[in-house]
């Protein structure tokens, strides 16, 4: 079948859903073409309203009809949550064991492919279950209402009466912040602390509340930007803390690098183990709350490609928690030349983590352990805390 003998409706199938793809699809096949479809899950058999046919091969598309249900299957608790909807949640037709081990399928094969390591992977479920979890929101306000956008669109879908589900139920709610607004589009952002205080922003400008908030984590009280960043999960920062120091094993009197170091979290925590830390983060005003969350430390504003360069020679420990897009060649370079005894990777994205962890075996550094965390419940992302050590030479 090619596009010019597709169905009006654009519907095909049936058709079987082969495995989980990295980005909250699955893969399925028509006529030997592959199609990512989202709001399947593997093994099921539907019918897909193609959404994508500009790419020659591959095409994009969502699963409308379920005729063979996968056991792993729930339905949505959000009523926009689903084909054509708001583009927000990935997995809430997926059970919660069911969508960590997806993502533990993502994870393995990432690392499998891109940095030809094989490893058992377990994706750690976080306190609180997988609504209410989400402390930063994010909405388009349009005629008064708070509205999501579609997956890979702009077009706009209205969050439900009550509220996005996956918001903490300390923020208020979102109609009620987007209606004096009137029917122009802004752009809204809400950010609750831990101690629950909100603040509101609207086109970036606060509204309400606080410019900044107090979080609390690795035994510190934290001061962060309201529209700066801040893991979204309330266990978030604990648990990926807990997860360095358990990997690295700090000693007092090391010295470590901690590479886009936001506003000091896994620095602080390092100091507070005894050891000397030279913090680096491009956000200047980041690196300005992370010298007043931890004055033991160092902090440069600039970018870590460049900042590095004129970084001692030699370290004892580093942490690289980057980007989406990865820490990348110059920089694994640059850590592995400084020849660490122990490297903490926390990745947001498994296949920049495969890359860099490829690149950091080609400069003689093993995956020591891994450990993988359900930070972001109904969606496609996930956390991972890699740890790297110098390969042993036999």
């Amino acid at each position: 079948m090619d596009e010019a003998t597709l169905p009006a409706d654009g519907i095909v199938g049936p058709v079987e859903v082969g495995s989980v793809a990295h980005g909250g699809h699955c893969v399925a096949r028509l006529d030997g073409r592959v199609i990512f479809v989202r709001h399947a899950l593997p093994g099921e058999v539907v019918r897909v309203r193609l959404t994508d046919t500009s790419h020659a091969s591959f095409w994009r598309g969502d699963a409308v009809e379920v005729l063979q249900a996968s056991p792993g299957r729930t339905t949505p608790r959000c009523p926009v949550a689903g084909p054509g909807m708001c583009g927000g949640c990935d997995w809430q037709h997926a059970t919660p064991q069911t969508q960590r081990e997806l993502k533990a399928s993502v994870i393995r094969e990432q690392l499998a492919h891109l940095a030809g390591i094989d490893v058992d992977v377990e994706v750690e479920e976080l306190p609180g279950g997988t609504f209410g979890w989400r402390t930063r929101m994010g909405y388009v306000t349009r005629d008064g209402r708070a509205t999501m956008r579609r997956h890979r669109s702009k077009e706009l879908v209205e969050v439900p009466a009550d509220g996005c589900p996956l918001a903490i139920e300390a923020q208020p709610n979102p109609h009620a912040l987007a209606a004096p607004l009137g029917p122009d589009e802004h752009l809204l952002r809400v950010a609750t602390s831990a101690e629950g205080r909100t603040s509101v922003l609207v086109d970036g400008v606060l509204s309400s509340g606080e410019p900044e908030l107090v979080e609390h984590a690795a035994g510190r009280d934290w001061r962060v930007d309201a529209d700066g960043f801040w893991q979204g999960h309330p266990a978030a920062a604990d648990t990926l803390v807990e997860a360095v120091l358990d990997g690295l094993a700090p000693e007092a009197g090391e010295r470590a690098f901690d590479l886009y170091c936001g506003v000091g979290l896994f620095a602080g925590a390092l100091v507070d183990a005894g050891v000397q830390v030279w913090g680096v983060e491009i956000d200047k005003r980041a690196v300005e709350l992370a010298q007043a969350n931890v004055p033991q430390g160092r902090f440069t504003a600039g970018k870590v490609d460049r900042v590095v360069r004129r970084m001692p020679r030699a370290t004892d420990l580093v942490v690289l928690d980057p980007p989406r897009t990865g820490a990348g060649k110059d920089v694994i370079d640059a850590v592995a030349s400084r020849n660490p005894r122990a490297i903490a990777y926390v990745a947001c994205d498994p296949a920049a983590l495969g890359r860099d962890l490829g690149r950091l075996r080609k400069q003689g550094y093993e995956l020591e352990s891994l450990r993988s965390f359900d930070l972001f419940p109904n969606t496609h992302h996930i956390e991972c805390v890699a740890i790297c050590v110098p390969a042993v030479v036999i």
